[in-house]
Order: C-alpha cells, then sequence, then structure tokens
C-alpha cells in the first residue's frame, strides 16, 4: 500500500520526477519524461504496478522498516534516508542527475556503524503497472525490455530474479557504498554507458550549489523559499522550457472520490505565475526559457489559445481512464491526459499577458513577437470578454460570467495599454482604454452584492470564491476598498475551514454540484496564502504572518506541499509536489518580508 502523500519525497532531473517514501520505496516514475507512462505505479495501485523499495532486510511477515531521519543534502534534491536498525544505522542517498544522456535514478547505500543487512526490490511495469517487460542478462547487465522502452540496472552487488522482481541481498558495513542505478534508453539503440554514480553524485551537488545561488532572496523565510524554488526549478523541462503543475496524475483531492486529474502538463496559468515568483528571486534564464515555449506553444494562432498545453508545446492531451489501476486509496478512476485542455477560461488571457508585462519590466530582453502576441491576445478579448466561461477552477458543469475571468481580462487590457504606453507596441490605445473601463465597470456593477458587501463567484450568484482575493494583487482595486475589504472578511467567514485555511468555493450550493463533479474537496492552499497576502495588504499584518507560518507547517518534513489540506483527515491530498502551492508560499514570503511582518 501506497505511503500518505506526505510521506514522499521528490527527486528529478528537470525532465521527470521519482517519488520515494519514507521506507526507501520509489513509488512513482515516468520515463523519460514527465507525461511518459510511469514503470513504477505502486501510488496508485499495488507492488504488482511496480516500485523499487531499497532499505534495512525485514521479516516477510512485516511492515518495512521506516527512515528515522531524512532529508536533502543542503540545498540540493539530493534526498538522503538513513535507518537505525539493531544491527546498526545505514544510509541510502538517492537524486537524479541534470541530464546529459540517459535519463538515470540513482541510489548509494552506505554504512554508517555495525553491520547492517540490506535488501533492494525492484519490480519494473511499464504501461502504468500493465506490462511485464522482459528481464534478461546482457553482458553482465539487467534489462528490461517492453515495445519502445529499456531499462538498464547496474549494481556491483549479487542480484537473482524471483516471483518477476529483481532482488539483491547484501550487508554495509562502515565505509561501504554500494550503488545501484538504472537508466532509460529506447530499445532499438545500443546500450546507455555505464554509470559513474559517485561523480554523478558530486555533479549533481554542485549543480543544484551553482543554482541557489543565483537567488536575490536573503530574508526570514529563506530556507522555505529556497525549497519551493528547487522544487519549481525540478518541474520545468528542461529542453523546452514548459513547467508541469505538478510531477503527478490521479492523487485525489478528496480521498476516496472522482476528484482526480493529471497535472503533467503545463497550464498557463501555473507557469505565469511561476515564472513571476523566479522574475522576482532572480532566475531570468528561467523566465526567458518559459516565454520562448510559450511563444512556440501558441505559435500563430492566439485566437484558439489553450489553458494547458504539453511539456513540448503538444495540444493533443486526450483523456482517458486506466482502469486497471485501482487509484491511490482506491480513489478511482485514474486518468491520464487532460479534458479541460479545450476549456474556455478567459482568466488565462491576463495571466499570459501579466507573466510578460512582468518579464519586460525586469529588464528581460525584449522579443518582438511576445508583444505582438499580446497585442493580438487582446483583440481576442475585445470579442469575447462578455462570453461566460469554466474558470480558473475548471469547472466541468455549466459555464458562467466568473468574476475572477473578468478580472483578468481587464488585467490582459491594463498590462497591454501600460505596453503601448512605454512605447514598445503600437495599438488602438484610446479604444483600450475605453475597454478596460467597460469591463470594470461590467466587474462592479454585475459581480458585487452590495447587501452584503461582497464580490461574488459569478454574476446573479450569492456563492463565493477564493479567487476574489486576487482583486488587490491584481492592482484592480485598491486594498483600502470597502468592497475588497468586504470580499476578505466575507470569505474568512464562508469559507474559511476550521482549521482557518481556505476553501477554493462550495462545492455544493443547496442541492446543485456547484462544478459539476459529487463529492467534496479539502482547503486550498494556493487560496490560503492568497489570504495571508491579502490580510498584509489592508494592514493586518501579523494576522497575515500567522496565518503564514501555520501553512509553513502543512509542509511535509521536507517542505513540499500538495495541492490541497483535508481538515478533516489533517493530511495533504492531490497531485504533489504542487506548483501551485510552492508559488504563493514564495509571493506571500516576498510580502512578508517587504512589510516587516515577520516573527523573530
Amino acid at each position: 500500500m501506497a505511503g500518505r502523500i506526505e510521506d514522499y519525497a521528490l527527486i528529478g532531473d528537470m525532465q521527470t520526477a521519482a517519488l520515494v517514501c519514507r521506507d526507501g520505496t520509489v513509488d512513482w516514475l515516468c520515463l523519460p519524461r514527465f507525461d511518459s507512462h510511469a514503470i513504477f505505479a505502486g501510488l496508485l495501485g499495488t507492488e504488482e504496478h511496480g516500485f523499487w523499495r531499497l532499505g534495512p532486510a525485514y521479516a516477510s511477515d512485516q511492515q518495512p522498516p521506516t527512515a528515522a531521519r531524512r532529508s536533502y543534502r543542503g540545498d540540493s534534491l539530493i534526498l538522503e534516508s538513513e535507518w537505525d536498525t539493531q544491527r546498526g544505522t545505514v544510509r541510502v542517498t538517492d537524486f537524479m542527475p541534470p541530464r546529459d544522456g540517459a535519463p538515470q535514478l540513482i541510489r548509494i547505500v552506505e554504512g554508517v556503524s555495525g553491520r547492517v543487512p540490506m535488501r533492494s526490490a525492484l519490480r519494473m511495469r511499464f504501461s502504468y503497472g500493465r506490462v511485464v517487460p522482459w528481464v534478461h542478462k546482457h553482458e553482465g547487465r539487467t534489462v528490461a525490455v517492453a515495445g519502445p522502452d529499456s531499462v538498464w540496472f547496474d549494481t556491483s552487488a549479487e542480484t537473482y530474479g524471483k516471483s518477476l522482481t529483481t532482488y539483491a541481498d547484501f550487508t554495509v558495513a562502515p565505509g561501504d557504498r554500494i550503488a545501484f542505478t538504472i537508466s532509460w534508453q529506447p530499445s532499438h539503440k545500443e546500450p546507455p554507458p555505464l554509470p559513474e554514480p559517485e561523480q554523478s553524485l558530486e555533479a549533481t551537488e554542485d549543480f543544484w550549489r551553482e543554482w541557489v545561488d543565483h537567488c536575490t532572496y536573503h530574508g526570514p523565510y529563506r530556507e522555505a523559499v529556497v525549497r519551493s524554488l528547487i522544487t519549481l526549478k525540478a518541474l520545468t523541462y528542461a529542453p523546452t522550457g514548459g513547467i508541469v503543475a505538478a510531477p503527478t496524475t490521479s492523487l485525489p483531492e478528496d480521498i476516496g472520490g472522482v476528484r482526480n486529474w493529471d497535472y503533467r502538463y503545463t497550464w498557463l496559468r501555473d507557469a505565469a505565475i511561476t515564472l513571476s515568483s523566479l522574475l522576482r528571486t532572480g532566475y531570468r534564464e528561467e523566465a526567458r526559457a518559459w516565454r520562448e515555449w510559450l511563444l512556440r506553444a501558441v505559435a500563430g494562432d492566439p485566437e484558439n489559445l489553450q489553458i494547458m498545453y504539453g511539456i513540448a508545446g503538444e495540444r493533443e492531451l486526450g483523456e482517458a481512464e486506466l482502469d486497471w489501476l485501482p487509484g491511490y486509496e482506491n480513489s478511482g478512476p485514474v486518468r491520464v491526459g487532460n479534458g479541460a485542455a479545450h476549456q474556455l477560461q478567459l482568466d488565462v488571457y491576463g495571466e499570459v499577458t501579466e507573466a510578460l508585462h512582468l518579464a519586460h519590466m525586469t529588464g528581460l530582453a525584449r522579443n518582438d513577437y511576445a508583444a505582438l502576441l499580446q497585442l493580438k491576445l487582446i483583440r481576442y478579448l475585445e470579442d469575447h470578454w462578455q462570453e461566460p466561461d469554466e474558470g480558473i477552477w475548471e469547472v466541468r458543469g455549466p459555464r458562467r460570467h466568473f468574476v475572477h475571468s473578468k478580472v483578468m481580462a481587464w488585467v490582459a487590457v491594463d498590462r497591454t495599454i501600460k505596453l503601448i504606453e512605454s512605447g514598445d507596441a503600437d495599438g488602438p490605445l484610446e479604444r483600450w482604454i475605453e475597454l478596460r473601463d467597460d469591463i470594470h465597470r461590467d466587474v462592479c456593477d454585475k459581480g458585487y452584492d452590495k447587501e452584503r458587501n461582497t464580490f461574488t463567484q459569478s454574476y446573479g450568484s450569492k456563492e463565493l470564491d477564493a479567487s476574489l482575493l486576487l482583486i488587490p494583487q491584481m492592482g484592480f482595486l485598491p486594498p483600502d476598498d470597502k468592497r475588497v475589504i468586504g470580499t476578505i472578511e466575507a470569505i474568512q467567514r464562508e469559507l474559511s475551514t476550521s482549521d482557518g485555511f481556505i476553501l477554493r468555493y462550495p462545492t455544493t450550493s443547496g442541492d446543485e454540484n456547484v462544478d459539476g463533479l459529487p463529492g467534496d474537496e479539502g482547503a486550498f492552499l494556493a487560496c490560503s496564502f492568497w489570504m495571508a497576502d491579502d490580510l498584509a495588504m489592508i494592514g493586518r499584518v501579523d494576522e497575515a504572518r500567522k496565518l503564514f507560518e501555520k501553512l509553513l507547517s502543512l509542509r511535509n518534513d521536507l517542505g513540499l506541499l500538495a495541492e490541497e489540506w483535508d481538515p478533516r483527515l489533517q493530511r495533504q491530498v492531490g497531485n504533489f509536489p504542487q506548483a501551485f502551492s510552492h508559488v504563493p508560499l514564495i509571493d506571500t514570503a516576498l510580502r512578508l518580508t517587504a512589510s516587516g511582518a515577520y516573527g523573530g
């Protein structure tokens, strides 16, 4: 059975990622890319669907022991786990070297004290656990082949096969270091080079040390900010600059429910806000790469802008269900692909334009097509901003006139007006100033409930929505506007959990499923960070700091966050780790630092 979501650590090479549990089991790994088929899918099923456990040996009638301690090595993505056993202490170092050739997952076992019996159990299952590969020896190396894929397993330990699993039983004493490596290669090609684990470890540590040195944030929350930045970097697909929302699929927002989605793609919204955080902490190269990815993905067709693309800019992300996988803690169905790709979400135009605007304002080298794209997006919005859409939360119910979508349409026009006024683009300035005023007036007239002094989720609705917290952050209204303060206080009253965290919106209203889906969900962590931001903006800085530090306490022992927090089960839920949680963590830390609102 898979561990709790927060029991997992992330390792990766900026092209794919693995999740490693506290007991030393790799339960999730897709090769060679984030969105490839998994060779270890035990996270969404059972051991029959693929895993790799490496840790102290244990009796067959017992559960595998969990590590007594684990941490990342400094500011890196190198995981170190230590077990204390009756016979001594052992350390396992897990990492994926930044790729220069075949993708590799390397695990190094090191004896610390005593003599500790160890076991490696490797069960590879291709195509998300459905295909048993042909495992055989080739020139002394173990290779697993199925269709177009081959995975090569290298170690100095003696191995043997049993029950369609490759085992190694060995003992380590102080100073012993035994490495295990798997490498992926297209099955029709020559074998990948023999791994060099120790050299790869040194190079990986050097890479992360050098990358973190570029961080310009040195405030009181540096540890949390740097860990979030490393996580965002790990979710970036290096060859193209695309940024995945998360490296997993179908980790449930509601344990046992159907709210299970594939997040291994590049949402324009998520990637744009990630770009914002990277720019404000000194990472301009990542921003440049994402802008280039965006221009390639959108190409010459901005009128048909999708809300998400594949990590190389692919447009077709057809959704399917894998019925042979029972799902994480029986939360089915397991989905791959994402049918929301072709939804209309007008807020995306604002997110993209805001990201391009920030890149321009922070001195990123001018790109003429980026400015042209921005102008084309506004021309599209001129004709379509009054349409209903599916909104930021990708509801699978009926389209509505979501207030947040209209606000972000205003943002898109506003930032483009600023671009024209700066002299870096040409456009119908007076006409678009009028358009900006029209959108603003429309939102304030139709999206605001005067009786309750709050903006609402959509025109004519009484429901609230946490995305309304972005109204002051986007500059749509000033923080001291009574309508902004009223909205913040209404969301605190109506969308707050018993823990003080914020729900996205009420999933049900009377007998209606607001988002078209059965079941419930946890508190959305990004929304809770937005609340902390807003509280700081309206002068309630002590309250903001307390909420922020309470949110930091939800991170697992390695500083990682999933998408949501389940207040009933007191555990993380949703895909993991989630860019959309780590980005607002960074943003709120920057705001609180600037305001001096922090303890100690």
